[in-house]
């Protein structure tokens, strides 16, 4: 552990006021620096077996005064000289040193002045050497204190990943893989952050490798493994003889390093790679995100998009801090003037315990312990105030990782979490030391997470910690749709879910809400918190699972609202995802987070209450109904051919066939898909349903289709379409109305602000990845045009990937329309034609094209906004603050509407009296 900033401080003030700087002469360069790194508790000798002694610079040869590889270059000329000059002479060194090798950092001096650069930061400090101790946190980095921020995007992320991932794929080829490699693997990584953060002196490990074993690499395997062996034994325990590098390690402890693994072997290669793995600042790797870099070392290809493993602390905040953390900061503000009462908090906040039953690389966990730290430091810090010459680190700190629960699948991943939560500890430790200027020692391990390898939908919660001593439940649970699980997926789910109706539909993820709110049951003081795909919260999930949890008292307490989840992430589709908080009462206030776009930053407001759609409305479930709540014509999909696309045809394969069927043409409709509607692609569809038998037969190609059909139809699983091969001619749906009809897609692009809409001719034919509404007029296209539906569908429509799927059942036969009056009908019908003839003046133009929102013409958007205030207005409405109101406002609507519809409570007959 570095010496305490008390002590670096008093020997600063000590090197400062006995050099004697005027007097130097350049022959006492060493002897300064021996002093000054004695200042941070390194001796010159250790630095020394780092230097470069002769290193020609490319032009003009020369010899670099000092180089820390890896970490620090130091030039240093006679008193009064050119420091610029200095700078200059130190950067031409650098062609001619390796690339892991070269420095963070360059000191140059004249003895009477220090001149810091920070080639990271980009950033230059200069001070006068009488003024030391004062600039002592600016060479913090010798003595293993750094306070870094932590970016996702750092490049040193993206290049730990590649060479961790490189030597994993070595060590893989050279058979030592499985679960020796893993914990390989893991041991590295800590030693590499133990050498940049403190935990060892700095670069101590590094240059175990460099002196101690044969450039090339067969004897590096021993050497790790004897490392590790002294890593996990006692000063007391150690043999006596061995070399003075081995018995410089500290005792660990934690079980990191008990396991003994087999004896890896290197060659030159791969210890290169390791040495140039140990070349990196693994200081600026925030523990919090590291363990989903290094997950990706395990698999190749995941490797290759690294940004999709970035969990970032904001993202992870957005859950911590109305599930606990905002609490706590408001108590402790309230508090701070009060000792007694702070004391009470410090108890309050060491006896929180969080569990995190899909903990992954323990990324929430790293994060829930880090704020806890820090709030307790400000705790601490008033704490001392009373008696600070009696303040001790040591024993004041009272939050540790022992606090902290986790359950993860894979035994990889359980391990990082389990490493990430001591190098945060550490972090910590490093955050408090220079806060209080005092030493608190990170190793040996005191403390250990309660990380286990284990399926959390199979393992009893309890096993783990109780439910009466957890406080939380947090995390992000498996991002895993419903028609994608595969076969132990599926059985998990259904053993969850076990005789709950329509649990097939649910996600993954539902199974984590309906394990925790049963955990609660018997704690009902625990609050929990996940982040979940946004589909929990639209179509049909939401009465499947909401249905389920609001039985079992679930309460959602806080929200965010539809958001996007690594929006960065090259490579990898969006992740729309919301942030559900839930307890088994709702006594206390509700915050709803709403966002003006899945990327703005959230906007909190307090609520009354918090319903599964994730709006300020009652807790309403939509069923999926056959018909509308209103009355409006009925809606349906379109036609459903069930034919293996042998009566489909582009307009080429339709020319094709014609000249060798010129007599089919009659029976040729156009064919439109919901991309068919948007984007106008040409399709056609051979539809023969009044085609008489005998015209078939007298056209062979087009027999030929419908003997293909047949055969097809025969073929299939379901026994209602073998069936349908007995009518080959006709389609398992026909929705063909007699007039032109309206038309919605059944798969729409969230970006659009409004859904694309139109009529459409008789002689088209829909295909049923639209829906058709044979009877609609101009008030039901602008009613289903405006902003209030489109607030309707983005709530409670389900999604295919993130884009809007409408439905019958959910969507359309559950909006509660307008009842307008004349007048305001009348203003409807006028504002949807003029939306209709603002489209006709850009005849050329798509759907696609109109309604993409950086495309839409300006005429088309204010003929849609003064339909928008039409249709308000039939509505009783001017205006909306948000999206949210509006959305409360429409289920409060639908209550009114659908409350007469509801079935009526029965009435349980009184009990007869015995007699």
């Amino acid at each position: 552990m570095p010496l305490s900033w008390n002590e670096i401080r008093s020997r600063a003030v000590k090197f400062a006021n006995e050099w004697k700087t005027e007097s130097s002469e350049a022959s006492e360069a060493q002897t300064f620096w021996n002093e000054f790194f004695n200042v941070f508790g390194i001796t010159r000798r250790r630095v020394a077996t780092f230097e470069t002694k002769v290193h020609p610079r490319p032009d003009k040869g020369g010899i670099i005064d000092l180089l820390w590889k890896g970490t620090l270059l130091v030039e240093h000329k006679s008193f009064g000289k050119d420091l610029d000059r200095a700078y200059q002479q130190a950067i031409d060194y650098f062609p001619g040193i390796e690339e892991r090798d070269l420095p963070q950092y360059i000191i140059v001096s004249d003895f009477a002045r220090l001149r810091l650069y920070d080639l990271d930061l980009k950033k230059t400090h200069e001070i006068l050497l009488i003024d030391l101790p004062q600039h002592i946190e600016l060479f913090a980095f010798i003595a293993g204190y750094e306070n870094r921020s932590f970016g996702q995007e750092d490049p040193v992320n993206a290049k730990a990943a590649a060479r961790l991932g490189e030597l994993h794929d070595m060590l893989k080829e050279s058979s030592y893989k499985g679960h020796k490699l893993e914990v390989m693997m893991v041991r590295l990584l800590f030693c590499m952050f133990a050498d940049t953060t403190g935990i060892f002196q700095r670069g101590q490990f590094r240059e175990y490798l460099e002196l101690r074993t044969r450039k090339d690499g067969i004897d590096l395997g021993l050497h790790l493994e004897l490392l590790f062996e002294v890593l996990n034994q006692i000063d007391d325990e150690r043999m006596k003889h061995l070399d003075e590098h081995l018995t410089a390690f500290p005792y660990v402890n934690g079980k990191l390093f008990e396991e003994q693994l087999p004896i890896a072997s290197f060659n030159m290669e791969m210890r290169d790679k390791l040495l140039d793995c140990c070349g990196l600042d693994w200081s600026r790797i925030s523990p919090a995100i590291f363990g989903s870099i290094f997950q990706s070392v395990m698999d190749p290809v995941e490797r290759r998009h690294i940004g999709g493993h970035y969990t970032t602390e904001t993202n992870i905040l957005k859950a911590l801090n109305p599930l606990f953390l905002d609490d706590l900061q408001l108590e402790y503000k309230e508090k701070k003037n009060n000792h007694r009462a702070l004391k009470a908090l410090q108890r309050k906040i060491a006896g929180i315990k969080i569990l995190d039953p899909a903990c992954g690389c323990g990324n929430f966990l790293s994060v829930a312990y880090k704020e806890l730290r820090r709030l307790e430091i400000k705790i601490l810090l008033e704490l001392r105030k009373d008696t600070p010459e009696l303040f001790s680190l040591e024993t004041a700190t009272a939050v540790n990782i022992s606090q902290f629960y986790g359950i993860e699948l894979k035994e990889f991943p359980s391990q990082i979490a389990q490493v990430s939560m001591w190098l945060t500890d550490h972090q910590m430790n490093i955050e408090a030391a220079n806060e209080f200027g005092l030493e608190k020692s990170s190793i040996p391990l005191k403390t250990t997470p309660n990380i286990i390898c284990e399926n959390a939908l199979t393992y009893k919660w309890s096993d783990l910690i109780l439910p009466n001593e957890l406080t939380y439940i947090v995390g992000n649970p498996p991002f895993v749709g419903a028609k994608h699980l595969d076969a132990e997926q599926t059985t998990d789910r259904n053993r969850v879910f076990n005789g709950t109706p329509n649990s097939g539909i649910l996600d993954y993820v539902c199974c984590w809400y309906r394990l925790a709110a049963e955990y609660m049951e018997n704690n009902p003081r625990i609050k929990a918190a996940f982040v979940s795909t946004n589909s929990i919260t639209q179509g049909e999930q939401v009465g499947a699972l909401w249905g389920d949890l609001i039985k079992r008292s679930v309460r959602i307490i806080f929200a965010h609202r539809t958001f996007q989840w690594m929006s960065e992430t090259r490579g990898q589709a969006v992740v729309q995802c919301v942030i559900i908080g839930f307890a088994l009462n709702g006594d206390q206030e509700k915050w709803l987070f709403e966002y003006e776009n899945p990327k703005s930053e959230p906007k909190a407001m307090l609520v009354s209450q918090i319903n599964p759609y994730l709006v300020d409305a009652p807790t309403i479930l939509l069923s999926n109904r056959r018909s509308p709540i209103c009355d409006v014509p009925e809606i349906g999909i379109g036609n459903q051919p069930i034919d293996n696309g042998y009566y489909l045809f582009t307009p080429v394969e339709k020319n094709e066939f014609l000249q060798k069927e010129p007599t089919a043409k009659k029976w040729f409709r156009k064919w439109i898909g919901a991309d068919e509607f948007i984007n106008e692609f040409e399709r056609w569809c051979l539809y023969l349903k009044n085609c008489s038998p005998h015209e078939i037969r007298s056209m062979p190609y087009v027999k030929a289709r419908v003997d293909a059909v047949r055969e097809f139809r025969l073929k299939s699983i379901r026994s209602s379409t073998r069936e349908l091969a007995q009518r080959p001619t006709r389609f398992q749906v026909e929705n063909t109305p007699e007039s032109d009809y309206l038309v919605i897609p059944g798969v729409s692009s969230e970006m659009r602000i409004y859904m694309p809409i139109s009529f459409v001719s008789t002689d088209i034919l829909s295909s049923n990845a639209n829906f058709v509404i044979g009877e609609a007029n101009l008030f039901h296209f602008g009613v289903l045009t405006s902003f209030m539906h489109m607030a309707w569908v983005r709530a409670v429509a389900g999604r295919l990937e993130s884009r809007y799927r409408y439905s019958k059942g959910i969507v359309y036969n559950n909006f509660p329309w307008p009842d307008p009056t004349p007048r305001q009908k009348t203003s409807i019908e006028n504002a949807a034609e003029e939306v209709l003839e603002a489209r006709k003046k850009w005849s050329s133009a798509t759907l696609a094209d109109l309604y993409d929102p950086v495309t839409m013409p300006p005429n088309l958007v204010k003929a849609h906004r003064k339909l928008d205030r039409a249709v308000d207005a039939a509505y009783g409405k001017r205006s909306f603050s948000s999206e949210a109101e509006r959305v409360a406002f429409l289920f409060a609507k639908y209550q009114e509407i659908a409350s007469p519809l509801l079935p009526k409570e029965r009435k349980r007959p009184r009990p007869r009296r015995k007699k």
